[in-house]
C-alpha cells in the first residue's frame, strides 16, 4: 500500500492515512518495542484539541471529529542510535495521552500532551532534549487470566493525583483495513515543540497486529489535567489492543520542511 498519496482537506493536501510505514529517511536515533498496548480513544471536537497543539499544526479529523487517546504499554530493549538495547535503563512502563496532528506541509501526527514513564532518566533526558512533557510515576502491567491491568501514579512533577488504573480483556483480531483503527494507530511520526520550533520526528514499524479489547475498568484523571476534562466519563469510542512491535525513529527536522517523494 502506497504510502506518499496525498488526499485533500480543508483547502491543503495531506498525506493519505497507511497501515504501512514510508522508508524511514534521516539517520536512526533510537529503536524500541512497544509491547502490550491497549489504545482507548474518544472523539473530541476539533476546537477543543486545536489550542493543544504546536504552531504549525491543526487537528486531524476523522469522521468528523479529532480524537485523544490514552495509551499504557510496556517499552522494552530501547536503545540509542543503531547500537544494542540499554539494560535496565531501556525497559519501563508508560501511558501517553494523545492527539492527532496535521502540520503545514500535510504530514500527519501525533502530539504528547503527556508521557508518564516509570524510568526518572528516561524522564529527564526526553524533556531536556525534546521537550517532551515526559513525567516520573510509579507504574505496573499485569497481567493473569487473559486480563490486562496497568496502573500508574505521578510521582514527578505535580499533581500527584494524576492517576490511572486500566483492566482490559483482548478480544478477536481487526482485519486489515478497518479505517477507525488505521487512523488512531497508523501514526508515522510525531509534532512537538522544541528551540522555538515546531519539529517533525520520523518513525517507522511493521503493520499493527491489532484486536478488540473489552474495558473492563477505566479510574483515571489523566486526560483533564491534559486539557480535555469530562471526555472519559462516558465509554470510549475504540478500544483497540496490540501485543506490539519493534520501532525506529530518525531525527527530528523541522516540520515546515516540504513533503518529499
Amino acid at each position: 500500500m502506497p504510502y506518499w498519496g496525498l488526499e485533500h482537506s480543508g483547502g491543503m493536501s495531506v498525506q493519505s492515512v497507511s497501515a504501512t510505514a514510508p522508508v524511514l529517511t534521516g539517520a536512526q536515533m533510537m529503536s524500541q518495542d512497544w509491547l502490550d498496548l491497549t489504545f482507548l480513544h474518544w472523539r473530541v471536537a476539533p476546537e477543543a484539541v486545536a489550542p493543544l497543539l504546536p504552531p504549525g499544526t491543526r487537528p486531524d479529523v476523522h469522521d468528523g471529529t479529532s480524537w485523544v487517546g490514552l495509551i499504557p504499554f510496556r517499552m522494552v530493549d530501547a536503545g540509542i542510535g543503531a547500537g544494542r538495547a540499554v539494560p535496565w535503563l531501556g525497559t519501563f512502563a508508560e501511558t501517553n495521552v494523545r492527539l492527532y496532528s496535521v502540520d503545514e506541509q500535510g504530514r500527519r501526527g501525533i502530539v504528547f500532551r503527556t508521557l508518564e514513564a516509570s524510568r526518572l532518566a528516561v524522564v529527564l533526558g526526553a524533556r531536556a532534549i525534546f521537550a517532551l512533557p515526559y513525567t516520573w510515576a510509579r507504574m505496573r502491567v499485569v497481567e493473569t487470566g487473559g486480563v490486562l491491568t496497568y496502573t500508574s501514579r505521578r510521582r514527578w512533577p505535580a499533581p500527584r493525583d494524576a492517576v490511572t488504573t486500566i483492566v482490559v480483556r483482548p478480544g478477536e483480531v481487526v482485519p486489515e483495513g478497518d479505517p477507525v483503527a488505521e487512523f488512531l494507530t497508523a501514526r508515522w511520526g510525531l509534532h512537538t515543540r522544541a528551540y522555538g520550533r515546531t519539529l517533525y520526528v520520523p518513525n517507522e514499524h511493521q503493520v499493527w497486529p491489532l484486536r478488540s479489547a473489552e474495558l473492563l475498568h477505566l479510574d483515571e484523571t489523566l486526560v483533564g489535567l491534559c486539557g480535555l476534562p469530562g471526555v472519559t466519563t462516558r465509554r470510549p469510542d475504540s478500544v483497540l489492543f496490540s501485543r506490539g512491535v519493534r520501532t525506529r525513529f530518525a531525527v527530528p527536522y523541522d516540520a515546515r520542511r516540504p513533503l518529499v517523494g
